[in-house]
């Protein structure tokens, strides 16, 4: 079972940089498997489809990102709008060192096939869903902590931050400048969240 699972694993892992940087229907699958090193059946194997093959991915990047949030976000000492602060400046700066190349993986999917594939819309919503709610569980503990207003409603607060992250990313990739980046942090954390 454990070389089933690293063989699969194996091929997520090689698709992932490629389909981020590609696009997921212009990532074929014999680019796939020349950049795993496995054989066309082995992909069959672990994915029925192209379809089943692309919501494994979905869960591929969330974990990349929960993982990234995890080291950033858990406490250390510091109030919570500092980690959270601290977090958006770390993805500023690794979209930055790539030229703002690329987008957010999720974004990008969620634009190219929410409308072609039910399935991948609503895993890529739930995936968005998750990473609002761990915003507004840091901004929650940021009124408990008097670092913003008792009447802030952080559901509400968190689904803007999200929202304007994605759309700052979108525009840096177009732009292929970090300004939108920029502002995005310079406008959240040291007007808004205040």
């Amino acid at each position: 079972m454990a070389v089933k699972k690293n063989a699969r694993q194996t091929i997520l892992d090689a698709a992932a940089p490629l389909i981020h940087s590609q696009g997921f229907h212009r990532t074929g699958l014999k680019e796939i498997l020349d950049a795993a090193g496995v054989p066309k059946g082995s992909f069959y194997f672990y994915f029925k489809s192209k379809e089943e093959f692309g919501l494994a991915l979905i869960d591929h990047y969330a974990e990349n990102m929960r993982a990234l949030a995890a080291s950033i976000l858990t406490e250390d000492g510091s109030l919570a709008l500092e980690r959270l602060s601290r977090f958006f400046a770390v993805l500023c700066g690794r979209m930055a060192e790539r030229g703002c190349a690329m987008g957010c993986p999720i974004g990008n999917l969620a634009q190219e096939v929410s409308d072609l594939s039910p399935a991948m819309q609503a895993k890529l919503s739930q995936v968005m869903a998750s990473f609002t709610r761990r915003v507004e569980s840091l901004l929650a503990q940021a009124v408990e902590e008097g670092g913003l207003p008792r009447g802030l409603d952080p559901a509400t607060a968190a689904g803007f931050v999200v929202d304007a992250w994605e759309g700052a990313i979108l525009r840096s990739k177009a732009d292929k400048h970090p300004a939108a980046l920029e502002r995005f942090h310079d406008i959240v954390f040291n007007r808004l969240l205040r």
